[in-house]
């Protein structure tokens, strides 16, 4: 795996994260129904952290949980996961709360579609808003993302990877090269 660009450090996700966490708060004015779901892994990673954040801006903690969208993908059928399937953590009812689903990168938008129908199983949510580190562009459904800490504009020959220092050992987002 060649890295071609690291185009995001720690310093720089931990202040795209500050402003998404302002942002989530000036647009639903109230903490009060907040829940945070991540799509893990790493969406469970930043949603933990977010959760930290508004935690130290309004003083209140927002629960976070973790969705695995394994069994929920459009072609489960024809995909065999890298890692096997992990625990959905959702320690809250769903119904009627104010989800934030937390994502690391949107692309095409099939694994924020497959996490949109695995909280629907839980529940009836007031609504869901979408929050991701990195908007990369090439959208195959109607899906964007209301918060979004950068976006980066990438050929279709590229892959944005990001990781976070609670699995990778450092924080950061780095472009690479696919193999042909």
């Amino acid at each position: 795996m060649q890295i071609k660009a690291e185009v995001m450090d720690s310093v720089d996700i931990d202040r795209a994260l500050t402003r998404i966490a302002h942002e989530i708060l000036e647009r639903n004015k109230s903490v009060h129904a907040l829940v945070l779901i991540g799509i893990k892994s790493r969406g469970e990673v930043l949603a933990e952290r977010l959760s930290h954040k508004i935690q130290s801006i309004e003083g209140i903690v927002i629960p976070s949980g973790a969705l695995d969208i394994t069994f929920y993908r459009d072609d489960v059928n024809q995909y065999t996961p890298a890692h096997p399937p992990q625990d959905t953590h959702l320690p809250f009812d769903v119904n009627d709360k104010k989800v934030i689903l937390v994502d690391d990168v949107l692309y095409t938008g099939r694994s924020v579609r497959a996490a949109i129908d695995g909280i629907i199983d839980f529940g009836r949510p007031m609504f869901i808003q979408l929050a991701v580190l990195v908007d990369r562009g090439h959208r195959e459904f109607p899906i964007h993302a209301d918060y979004v800490g950068k976006n980066i504009p990438t050929s279709l020959k590229e892959e944005v990877l990001v990781h976070v220092a609670e699995k990778d050992g450092q924080d950061a987002v780095v472009i690479i090269e696919k193999k042909e």
